[in-house]
């Protein structure tokens, strides 16, 4: 890992991503997220700063020296060490908070602009987080898709059954928030093209946690004897979708399957019209 500059900027080309872990029991972290960032081609510095001093100067003089920032530590601290620096939404730097467990991963500042949703993908990818997402746009759109393939599927086959299973839905791509596969599918380029193609985050579930929670409605033979789990589209789909409601299940095509869960509001009234959506057929509003 590269060490910080004792002046506190960066050199004259910033990295894309600056990693401030607040405490020193925080540096195994911090190194596992420069090893994959730097892996996806990013440009990462990674500092220490509990030997620059008082933290919040040393941060206040480092942060315009790079384009995101992923701060190791509490909110709270990111609050305070962000006073007063934002300045203009198109141009300040995306800053993401990561707790010192891993847990969760949450862009609180320059989710769209600054690339910071699609950071948080990136960080939760490589250490097992939770990506915590609250714009707007994300919101409105409210659609989790789980995907299970076989080794190797080409992009074409993921979007023949995608395209399936949403119109069978009554939904459109334009409805779908993220897609959720298990880790054993991280790297397939089929799928990652898709979400690629589709600017789609993809969300990566521990396989521990779909073989605790398999939430299946129909097992499949196959799965189980090729990865040890009764399924992967609808568990999947439903861990990234806590509060979620399976509206498709599992749908096989080629060589993919795909399973569509809706959000379900938290304090929704029974009475309430379903919220709309430009991209919805009339006839799914029913």
């Amino acid at each position: 890992m590269t060490a910080p500059l004792d002046r506190g900027l960066p050199d004259s080309s910033p990295p894309d991503v600056g990693i401030w872990p607040v405490q020193a029991g925080a540096w195994a972290l911090a190194g596992t997220l420069e090893r994959a960032l730097t892996a996806a081609g990013r440009r990462v510095t990674v500092y220490r700063p509990w030997t620059l001093g008082r933290q919040q100067d040393a941060f206040r003089a480092a942060y315009p020296g790079a384009r995101a920032w992923v701060l190791i530590g509490a909110a709270g601290i990111a609050v305070r060490f962000l006073s007063g620096l934002p300045r203009d939404k198109t141009r300040d730097p995306a800053v993401l908070v990561l707790d010192d467990a891993a847990r969760h991963v949450i862009p609180i500042l320059g989710g769209h602009e600054g690339g910071g949703n699609a950071l948080a993908y990136a960080v939760a990818r490589a250490c097992g987080a939770a990506p915590v997402i609250t714009t707007a746009s994300e919101a409105a759109r409210p659609l989790t898709l789980g995907v299970g393939c076989r080794r190797g599927v080409p992009e074409g086959r993921i979007a023949a059954a995608v395209t399936q299973a949403l119109t069978q839905a009554g939904y459109a791509l334009g409805d779908v928030r993220e897609v959720a596969t298990v880790d054993l599918k991280a790297d397939e380029p089929g799928l990652n093209a898709f979400c690629d193609r589709h600017a789609l985050p993809l969300r990566i579930i521990a396989h521990a946690d779909v073989q605790a929670r398999p939430f299946v409605t129909r097992p499949s033979e196959w799965v189980q004897r090729s990865v040890g789990l009764s399924g992967v589209s609808e568990p999947c789909a439903l861990i990234a979708s806590p509060r979620g409601e399976l509206l498709f299940p599992r749908l096989a095509l080629g060589g993919v399957t795909v399973a569509v869960v809706r959000d379900r509001p938290p304090h929704a009234c029974p009475d309430a019209p379903p919220a709309p959506s430009s991209s919805r057929p009339p006839e799914a509003t029913a």
